[in-house]
């Protein structure tokens, strides 16, 4: 039987801010080049989100979308207000999910061999589609120095991008920035250590 006490040894204590540290410096850049991104192409980003995702008031939403990834991923990459950050990032990513990834099922690049792919009808394809454009790319392209950096991928659009940022996002709403790693800690510490 398992003992549910078991504790990492009180050397290793200092260290338990290190895997949110990781997770911050991970989602952050991630984060922010979406909102920035969204900001260079503004008025883009608006007719997206109204006229292909459906969106009401889309330039409000565009706008949210752009504060909550750009100033979201800033804060969270100090560490600070982590925990509030990650909140409206979280529900960014939810919402891209569900209007943007969902029809296209759990797979980002499209992977014919894989068993998430049964019955997306498009990941099918997808080897057709990778060999007809490996073949224009070779007779009319520059193949080689296109592929010098890795080789050429259908892209699926699916899930896996966001739910796996929404999931990272939520652990940050529970757990915070980061013992010892974030502003919040050096901030917030006394009101912590007080509440013990």
């Amino acid at each position: 039987m398992l003992n549910h006490s078991i504790r990492f040894p009180h050397q290793l204590q200092c260290l338990d801010g290190i895997p949110l540290l990781l997770l911050r410096l991970y989602l952050a850049p991630v984060m922010i080049q979406a909102g920035w991104n969204k900001w260079q192409h503004f008025d883009s980003t608006i007719s997206w989100f109204g006229d292909s995702l459906g969106m009401p008031v889309p330039g409000l939403m565009a706008a949210l979308a752009v504060t909550a990834e750009l100033l979201g991923g800033i804060l969270i990459l100090l560490g600070l207000l982590t925990r509030v950050s990650a909140i409206p990032l979280a529900v960014t990513m939810a919402v891209a999910a569900i209007t943007v990834h969902w029809e296209n099922g759990w797979l980002a690049i499209a992977d014919a061999s894989s068993w998430l792919a049964m019955g997306n009808e498009s990941i099918a394809a997808a080897p057709e589609k990778l060999q007809m454009a490996k073949s224009l790319l070779a007779e009319h392209g520059h193949y080689d120095w296109l592929t010098s950096s890795g080789n050429f991928v259908i892209l699926n659009n699916g899930i896996e991008f966001a739910a796996t940022y929404f999931l990272m996002l939520l652990v940050l709403v529970f757990y915070g920035g980061g013992r010892f790693v974030s502003l919040d800690h050096y901030l917030f510490r006394p009101a912590a250590s007080q509440s013990k």
